[in-house]
This record gives C-alpha cells, structure tokens and sequence, in this order.
C-alpha cells in the first residue's frame, strides 16, 4: 500500500484547542506507547482536553492526555495519565523549541489518530486568544450561515 494510500482514523479530537487557541503552525509526531495502550486507543478510548507537550531535555513530552486502562489487560496494564514521549525529527524540534521560548506560544495536541498500524499526534503551536477574537471568529461563523441560508433561499 502507498505511503499515501494509508487508512487514517480519528481516536480523539481536541475540540476546544482551535477555540481557546490561534494555531500558528502543526506537525504530526509519533508517540512512544506501551501494548495495552495501543489497544485501548484502537477501542476508541482516548481524552486530550487538558493536555498539552513540553520539552525536557532534548526530548518532546506529552503530558495530561489520559488513555484509560484496557479493559481485557492484566497486571501489565499501564498508568492512565502517565506521560508519553512523542517521536518527532531533531530538526522540527529544534524550530519550534527556539519558537517556544522566544514567542511565548505553547503546544497543544489537536488530535490523535491511527495512520496504518501507527499512532500519530496531530501537534499544533499555539498562542492564546483574547476575548475579543473569540467573539470575532463566531460573528465571522454567523454571518456565513446567514449568507448560505440566504443563497439556498434563493435557488
């Protein structure tokens, strides 16, 4: 099968990160799993509503996002909140690092999903919205819905 050819599947959408936050820029990682988190993720078990990534040494962390226990596992079952490190090149690292520490952005995954038999974080650099922008964004939303309910009115 073709690189681009692979099956994609969605496991969890962070929804409220495109709200809270502008997305300055994105980058899909892998991420360092134990075997009973692979399956509990392929059952569609997933939260990233709170979680966030960080650095710690040279290394990308993910830490906050909570995949439950696996129903079927035993004594090997792992840690639902623990932190996982996420798998990405040196030198995308090494950009957003600098962009980290210099704009005050942060990194928040969007979404986690099933790219063949591999599970990959969509990661987005991130930098907080303001009230006024939030409110903006919904008005833009509105007046495009009343622009395409009055377009089908028409026809």
């Amino acid at each position: 099968m073709a690189r681009d050819q692979q099956k994609i599947r969605s496991i969890a959408v962070n929804r409220r990160a495109r709200h809270r936050y502008e997305v300055l820029d994105e980058l899909e990682c892998g991420v360092s799993l134990k075997g009973t988190e692979v399956k509990s993720l392929r059952a569609g078990h997933a939260s990233l509503t709170e979680a966030y990534a960080r650095f710690r040494g040279s290394e990308l962390w993910l830490v906050g996002a909570t995949i439950p226990e696996y129903a079927m596992g035993n004594i090997h079952n792992h840690a639902p909140g623990r932190d996982r490190k996420l798998l990405a090149h040196r030198r995308e690292m090494a950009k957003w690092r600098k962009q980290v520490t210099l704009r005050g952005t942060t990194m928040v995954p969007l979404e986690i999903f099933l790219k063949g038999h591999l599970v990959k974080v969509q990661l987005a650099l991130v930098r907080g919205k303001q009230l006024h922008d939030k409110r903006r964004v919904q008005q833009e939303r509105d007046a495009q819905r009343d622009m395409e309910r009055a377009q089908r009115r028409r026809r």
